[in-house]
């Protein structure tokens, strides 16, 4: 039986020093939505914003040079995924970003090199 796969709530734009405090300013004064600050895992700052039922990520990456959009894949068995990605191409790539301790997950990216984290759904937290 092949796993189960579904979008995420987190959705994370990986933007260079340069871009980032003017982008957060363009989510928080220009339209309005709620950004707070966060912990950064794995990048120099970090934000959230409410984008609906979505959380938005803005993070700060000093050594990027372009924006860069990351995705939430939510499945009910990581380890039944994992291999059912890898039987068709997908590998593993958990090099890209350090995980959360203790976080079922793996990074993988699609065919046009999008980063996603295939993750079970029910931790609540931000991948």
């Amino acid at each position: 039986m092949n796993p189960s796969f579904r979008g995420g709530h987190n959705i994370a734009m990986k933007l260079p020093k340069a871009q980032f405090d003017r982008t957060v300013a363009f989510y928080r004064d220009v339209l309005g939505m709620e950004v707070t600050d966060q912990d950064a895992v794995g990048v120099a700052q970090s934000v959230s914003v409410r984008f609906g039922p979505v959380t938005l990520w803005l993070d700060r990456v000093d050594n990027y040079a372009h924006a860069d959009l990351w995705l939430e894949l939510f499945t009910d068995d990581v380890e039944r995924a994992t291999a059912h990605l890898a039987a068709h191409g997908v590998a593993v790539q958990d090099e890209l970003e350090p995980l959360p301790a203790g976080l079922d997950a793996h990074w993988i990216s699609n065919p046009a090199g999008v980063p996603h984290v295939v993750r079970l759904p029910d931790d609540g937290g931000r991948s």
